[in-house]
This record gives structure tokens, sequence and C-alpha cells, in this order.
């Protein structure tokens, strides 16, 4: 996969900020995706005390979400914790595995925000730019804004609103448990996040591209056999 280079990495958190002002205005909104064949599933974890990055991206045929590839990247982490800068901080390493994927995705699942982010540029809609590739946040807690508590069926959901803007959704995904936070990456508008994140659903309150991508990425953190990825199966899908 492509990345683009938008910006450089060696910044202060105030230079970072400043970026996701100047970027936020490139984000487009709206649904510029055609047939969905391929969704990928992003997450990364940190160790050593929080100075190694370790991602995992997994690609899947869609709908029936079969795996197609699994690919990984490790690498130090200089950038502060900060919140409301995670992209400076995970990107680089979730770029490094994304770059190797064979499987083009059409869009990619990230635990992590999207628009509902305060200057509306979380990790997914910040993803989605460098990769101009369509981008969904689904997010376990919550960033910003205020929301009523959906009905308990799955599929239902209410706005999550940051003042009088709608920027996520709070989405049921299984009864009696708590909801997720969908919002906005880039070039998918919020229904259609919806749509894409309920097809993703087996059961589960965290569907399954971002929920496997998490599996992934503690099997990878840890020591011995099971750090070793399976074979690409890009080939056969192809």
């Amino acid at each position: 996969m492509k990345v683009l280079n938008l910006h450089r990495w060696e910044v202060s958190p105030r230079e970072a900020m400043q970026i996701q002002r100047e970027l936020r205005a490139r984000l487009i909104l709206r649904d510029e995706l055609g047939e969905i064949r391929v969704l990928a599933g992003a997450d990364v974890g940190l160790e050593k005390e929080e100075q190694e990055g370790c991602a995992g991206v997994i690609a899947y045929s869609f709908p029936d979400l079969r795996e197609i590839e699994r690919q990984s990247a490790r690498e130090r982490v200089t950038f502060p914790y900060v919140p409301g800068l995670l992209a400076f901080r995970e990107a680089p390493v979730l770029l490094a595995a994304l770059e190797k994927l064979q499987a083009e995705p059409d869009v990619i699942m990230f635990d992590a925000q999207g628009l509902a982010h305060p200057r509306r540029l979380g990790l997914a809609s910040h993803m989605g730019l460098l990769l101009d590739k369509p981008a969904i946040g689904c997010a376990k807690s919550r960033l910003i804004g205020e929301f009523e508590t959906p009905g308990n069926k799955v599929g239902d959901y209410s706005p999550l609103y940051d003042g009088d803007e709608v920027v996520g959704a709070v989405l049921r995904t299984r009864e009696n448990v708590h909801p997720v936070f969908v919002s906005q990456g880039h070039k998918v508008s919020l229904p259609t996040c919806l749509e894409i994140v309920l097809k993703c659903l087996d059961g589960y309150r965290v569907p399954k591209p971002t929920r496997e991508a998490d599996h992934f990425v503690e099997t990878l953190k840890q020591p011995g056999p099971s750090r070793e990825k399976p074979p690409s199966l890009f080939g056969e899908f192809e």
C-alpha cells in the first residue's frame, strides 16, 4: 500500500496539534468507495515499558469475512503519550504493517476514533488521509461527546454529539453489553460506517476485524512460536 507523505513525524505536541488542524480540512466525509471486496482491521499495542509499538493488520474478504492475509510490524515509539495525539505515537508502526499488505483493502477499520476527536482528526481519520483510503473508527470507549443510551437491540444506536455537531454514533452490537463508538474516518458517511460495522459482527461486542487484529497484536507481543505469522492466503483469494 502506498503512504502519502503529508507531514513529518519528528514534531512537538504543539506542532502535532497544528498538523491535525490543517489535515482536518482535507477530510472527505461522504461515501467515496465502490464495491467492498476486501476489508482490513488494524490495531497496535505497546510493550517494553511502552517504548516499542507492535502493529497487526488482517485483511478479509467482504462480506463473508474470510481471512486473506495478515501482516505485522514492530518499531520503537518516540512520541510521548498525549491525549488526542494518538496518531503521532502509533501511526508510524501501523503504516509499516499496512505497507506490507498485498491484498489492497477497499476500507480499513481501526480500533480508534475518527471524527469524534477534539480537533476532528482521530487516528482513523489521520490514517485514512495518509493512505488515501476509506477508513472507519470503531472504538470501545468515548473520547469526546454526549449521547443518549441507545436501545438494547443489536443495531440500535444514538447520535454522538459534540455541542450541536454529530461526530459519530453510539452503536449497540450485542444485547446487555456496553455499546461501541463509531465515527467516520475518511471517505465514508456515518450511515455507511454503521452498515459496515454491523456486517462485521459475529456475536461479540467488538466487530471481527478489529477484535481479531487486537488478538493478533497480543500474540505478537508474546515470546516464542506464537509470534510467527501464518502464510498469506492472498494468492488463493486472487
